[in-house]
């Protein structure tokens, strides 16, 4: 919408988002500002098929769809951290449920530098908080993978995890984890980020690689019923803070 202001015609711009690593990650989001023609929306379609990626259309918003999703499932992995909790905590627990990659060593594969960046900036526009934790790593110059060193020091490229780590209490790490990211799809359906909920779970799944053979955030919800998974969201915001209150988006979701 702010570029959109200086366009003689703004029925022309249309956004075009790409994933890293962009040889590997298939989803591309066009993001479409509400003057955006229809003839605009489907070239941009057109081309991101002819270059064999898949399209999938967002509402201009802050963080669009996949990033305004992974960002809160970060944030919470981080968030754990500080509170005490080892990465390989963290990490097992995303990868139990079937996560490809945990999301400790998946932020510091992308770069502390960016995921501080990116919170940042959503937390202009959402109730995001950027853990202390984020920051240190970030002031102190330790990135993650490409310095050598962030939540994990690395060796020829891979993490050097400790075997012996504490594992903690698998199931609330799990918990916290997945409901933050449940919750934002929750929030996303009800602002119409995306067209329908089966738009949103293959969003984030070729997005983020969301565990596939769950179908998705919705999916995994229906499948799981959202009144359990809501009712302990609402005993973990009892226990951990305001985050976990589910949002009224829940009550669209069928």
């Amino acid at each position: 919408e702010t570029l959109a202001t200086v366009l003689k015609n703004p029925r022309r711009l249309v956004g075009i988002h790409f994933f890293n690593p962009v040889a590997l990650m298939p989803l591309v989001e066009i993001v479409k500002t509400a003057k955006t023609s229809a003839a605009t929306l489907q070239q941009a379609i057109a081309f991101t098929l002819h270059i064999g990626k898949l399209p999938l259309p967002v509402k201009s918003s802050p963080g669009f769809l996949v990033n305004r999703i992974l960002m809160p499932y970060l944030i919470e992995a981080i968030t754990l951290y500080d509170e005490g909790v080892s990465p390989e905590a963290i990490d097992k627990a995303a990868l139990d449920f079937g996560m490809p990659m945990g999301p400790v060593e998946l932020a510091d594969s992308v770069g502390l530098d960016i995921c501080h960046s990116v919170a940042k900036n959503l937390s202009q526009a959402y109730d995001i908080t950027v853990p202390e934790g984020l920051e240190k790593f970030v002031t102190n110059q330790n990135l993650g993978k490409k310095t050598g060193r962030g939540f994990y020091k690395y060796k020829d490229g891979k993490a050097v995890k400790d075997r012996d780590a504490d594992l903690g209490d698998q199931k609330m790490i799990q918990n916290r984890l997945i409901f933050r990211l449940l919750n934002e799809s929750a929030s996303c359906i009800a602002e119409k980020i995306v067209d329908d909920k089966d738009l949103l779970d293959a969003g984030i799944i070729f997005g983020t690689g969301f565990a596939p053979f769950r179908g998705g955030p919705l999916n995994y919800s229906l499948q799981q019923g959202i009144a359990s998974i809501t009712e302990t969201m609402r005993q973990y915001e009892s226990q951990y803070g305001e985050r976990f209150r589910p949002v009224k988006g829940w009550a669209l979701i069928k």
